[in-house]
């Protein structure tokens, strides 16, 4: 049982470091630049690293979540 948490734990995070990954790569074709005021270029690198975050966490959770269920489909009978 507490072999299965620990799997559960390790594909978790990697599944988090994948998504925040693909996300970070897929934020960079996006251009910010008109978007910054001047002489603000650190507050725009933290706000470009928590959006990252957060949409990577969220599919990363979506992806879990549709695994877990997938998983349990078999339970209803």
């Amino acid at each position: 049982m507490d072999q299965l948490f620990g799997q559960q734990a390790l594909l978790s995070i990697i599944s988090h470091l994948l998504f925040i990954t693909i996300t970070w790569w897929a934020l960079q074709a996006v251009k910010i630049d008109s978007l910054i005021k001047p002489n603000h270029v650190w507050q725009a690198r933290i706000l470009l690293i928590l959006l990252t975050i957060c949409i990577g966490s969220t599919v990363s959770n979506f992806f879990l979540d549709y695994l877990n269920w997938s998983q349990q489909i078999p339970l209803i009978l």
